[in-house]
């Protein structure tokens, strides 16, 4: 199954943080890609990584050529041509960022958007960037044509709790606005999540999933118990198994062990190639679904963790 993420990075800061050093990846059919970026560091400014690190918020990168991005010949040569950078913040202090990778191919529908709000300017998130892939232009101008207050709507909700959200189907409820247009455009499931830093501006990411390009294979949504010392999925799909219930305890992902774990202890991104080699059921449960590369990504507030995705291909 061709996923909408076509490859992921993360880049942590060098022991005297004046570098962004390569911590992990997966490339999937872009192993050259791969091999080069492993070899590459950014400062502050440079490269995406390396704006992201300067602006402190996350980017949409649409395309390459004429910009600041250094690895566009490598990028086109595997099929890549667009990236999404996240940094992960605790307050100021730059922990990682994450950067994802899409196509352009026929076959590529689905969306990220980014939603902003500015408290001196607005009262409103609006959209600051977007990436659509091949999603038709209707949905698009709708997005680039709407604003949320606190509140309504995904990006506004998320805005308002502070906290992810993950909708298993857009067409049904009230949460998501446009749930008309994103049916017509085959857009179905999709996931909001915070990310802002010490400033008072607001930023939150919403990645929107279609039918025949989801944007991974699995997603699940983790959060951290009262004593901070397990997790637990409130929330989770994957496209072999389907929904993915709340442990409601019984699957508990201990503080520091597994990759969530260590995500979670941490407050850095972790990467697996060896999912079926979580412990206990996670493990066994991506083993079934032929799932052998996992993603925790951490969302943080104030140095405090927040929550962690888990990204499966």
């Amino acid at each position: 199954m061709k996923t909408f993420i076509r490859a992921v990075e993360y880049w942590v800061p060098s022991a005297d943080r004046t570098t962004l050093a390569h911590g992990g990846g997966w490339y999937g059919a872009a192993p050259a890609f791969g091999a080069l970026s492993a070899q590459m560091c950014f400062g502050p400014g440079e490269g995406l990584p390396g704006q992201a690190w300067l602006q402190g918020h996350p980017i949409i990168l649409r395309q390459f050529e004429g910009s600041y991005f250094q690895r566009t010949e490598a990028a086109h040569q595997a099929g890549l041509t667009c990236a999404i950078a996240i940094p992960i913040l605790a307050g100021d202090y730059l922990m990682a960022v994450v950067v994802m990778f899409c196509g352009d191919d026929a076959a590529h529908a689905g969306a990220i958007e980014l939603w902003h709000n500015d408290p001196a300017r607005s009262s409103d998130m609006t959209l600051a960037d977007a990436y659509y892939g091949t999603t038709a232009e209707a949905f698009e101008y709708i997005a680039r044509h709407v604003s949320f207050r606190r509140g309504t709507g995904l990006p506004g909700i998320v805005w308002d709790t502070g906290m992810p959200m993950y909708i298993e189907d857009l067409g049904r409820g009230q949460r998501f606005l446009r749930a008309a247009s994103a049916t017509k455009v085959g857009i179905n499931r999709g996931l909001a999540i915070p990310n802002s830093g010490p400033g008072p501006d607001t930023w939150v990411l919403a990645f929107l999933s279609a039918l025949g390009t989801p944007l991974a294979r699995r997603i699940e949504v983790w959060l951290p118990d009262p004593a901070r010392s397990e997790l637990h999925r409130v929330a989770g799909f994957c496209e072999v198994l389907g929904r993915l219930p709340a442990s409601d305890g019984e699957l508990p992902i201990l503080r520091g062990a597994s990759t969530l774990g260590m995500a979670m202890a941490s407050g850095i991104p972790g990467l697996t190639h060896h999912a079926g080699d979580e412990p206990g059921e996670l493990g066994a449960s991506a083993t079934v679904a032929g799932l052998q590369v996992l993603l925790a990504l951490p969302l943080l507030r104030d140095g405090r963790l927040l929550a962690v995705i888990g990204w499966y291909f």
